[in-house]
């Protein structure tokens, strides 16, 4: 941009007056962000409360001190955007006791841990969710993922906070699970006011500082955060509850390129043609304009359905079965996040029930005798409606179907690496059979302290 020419500058000293001084150059400056205003904020009573949230649940504190406080008047109580800034309330500030800001501290942090953000991005991709009021609804689900077991033990419950209770829903999901268990309505309608802010749900606010704003934590950075964290609760897991639990093993499980390899597999499986696939006279086909007087189905596309049977058998060690549940959980990925369209049979010599991946810490795979998946088979082909896709997590030692199910088949081969070739699988030198040829086999590769 052009600057303006400033005649003052090019006056002889001796004309100008007795008494004047020389007018300085206006200078054109950034406008400010309207967060970057100055804001007076009880900064020590903030941070006395982060203090008392770091020593109420201390396996969170590298997170804690990771935020950096960008007071705003714009958000109604506290909130995160992605780069893990706070934006903090003056007002909501002054009025809260210490007590309750503590466990605010420990609730908005848990929205960053938990990547709420990016999965409500995946979420608003997969199922065409768009618009504040979807978003709204995205931060209430990811609320009550947190609050069901945040407060307490040192941590006062902050008013207002939303829980699954307050929904009428059970405890213990995911927020993937709880978005689809609830409308915005006459339920809902006094949470309003809810926003955690962008880290919540992925919609930026007029507030965000933006990816290139002061105090933003990189992608490395913000991976270097959770690390910790889920290390630090690995270390000492009897004082984290079980949902902090669950989510530092999946953090803290290194990445493998088998599950790469199965979770392409499964996909691979459900997507094939027929799979997921139904005809339905909601939306009538196309081709009826060419047929007066006859309504045509169209065909839809629906969520695929897949069961997992897990070998429970002797011969398969406690740390495959755990690799095992961490299996599940990547194939509900795989499959879209729908859990609640993956069921798991456990099964050794006899198939046990199956149950529904809606509560995953509730799965027990009981079992220890002998291997007969053929059973497991039949459980998982007799559901209704039927799968579009079986996947199995086995050592191989198990007699197979003798005829091809009618879906597409995924075997989780835990290897075994025997000498000889006894036909008895007692014998340590037992060698099973490979799975059959219309299965598609991906060798799973002990991770620590695996048995493979």
């Amino acid at each position: 941009m052009k600057h303006p020419t400033h005649s003052t500058h090019s006056m002889h000293p001796k004309q100008m007056k007795q008494g004047t001084r020389p007018t300085r150059p206006q200078q054109r400056t950034r406008p400010t962000h309207p967060t970057q205003l100055r804001v007076r904020i009880d900064l020590d009573k903030l941070y006395a409360a982060r203090l008392h949230a770091a020593r109420a649940r201390p396996y969170l504190a590298t997170a804690l001190f990771a935020l950096h406080v960008v007071p705003s008047r714009r958000v109604p109580t506290m909130a995160v955007d992605r780069y893990w800034r706070c934006y903090a309330s003056p007002v909501f500030v002054d009025r809260t006791p210490v007590e309750e800001l503590a466990g605010v501290w420990v609730h908005e942090v848990s929205h960053l841990l938990r990547d709420h953000h990016g999965r409500s991005d995946r979420v608003a991709r997969e199922r065409g969710l768009t618009g504040p009021a979807e978003r709204l609804r995205m931060n209430i689900a990811a609320d009550c993922e947190i609050n069901d077991d945040v407060f307490g033990d040192g941590l006062v419950r902050p008013e207002g906070a939303v829980d699954p209770d307050f929904l009428r829903l059970p405890e213990g999901q995911l927020m993937e699970d709880y978005l689809r268990q609830f409308r915005l309505g006459r339920l809902t309608e006094s949470l309003a006011w809810l926003d955690c802010g962008s880290g919540a749900d992925g919609l930026e606010r007029e507030w965000d500082l933006g990816p290139d704003g002061a105090a933003g934590l990189s992608d490395q950075e913000r991976d270097a955060v959770r690390l910790r964290v889920a290390r630090g609760i690995n270390a000492a897991p009897g004082s984290a509850p079980k949902g902090w639990r669950r989510w530092a093993e999946q953090v803290f499980h290194p990445p493998q390129p088998w599950r790469e390899l199965l979770g392409a597999a499964v996909r691979s499986a459900t997507s094939s043609g027929g799979a997921g696939e139904d005809y339905t006279y909601g939306r009538p086909s196309r081709r009826s304009a060419g047929t007066p007087g006859v309504v045509l189905p169209s065909l839809r596309r629906r969520p695929p359905r897949v069961a997992v049977v897990v070998d429970t058998s002797g011969s398969v060690s406690d740390a495959e079965l755990g690799s095992a549940l961490l299996e599940v959980a990547a194939i509900a990925r795989a499959v879209g996040g729908r859990r609640d369209l993956v069921s798991v049979v456990p099964c050794d010599a006899a198939a046990g029930l199956a149950h529904s991946l809606c509560r995953e810490e509730g799965i027990e795979l009981v079992g220890g005798g002998g291997t007969d998946l053929r059973t497991g088979f039949a459980k998982a082909l007799a559901g209704r409606p039927a799968p579009d896709a079986v996947v199995v997590l086995t050592d191989g030692q198990t007699p197979w179907p003798d005829t091809r199910p009618a879906c597409r088949t995924v075997v989780g081969l835990f290897p075994r690496e025997r000498a000889g070739g006894s036909s008895d699988e007692d014998d340590p030198d037992y060698v099973p059979d490979a799975p059959p040829d219309w299965a598609r086999v991906v060798v799973i590769e002990s991770g620590p302290g695996g048995s493979g």
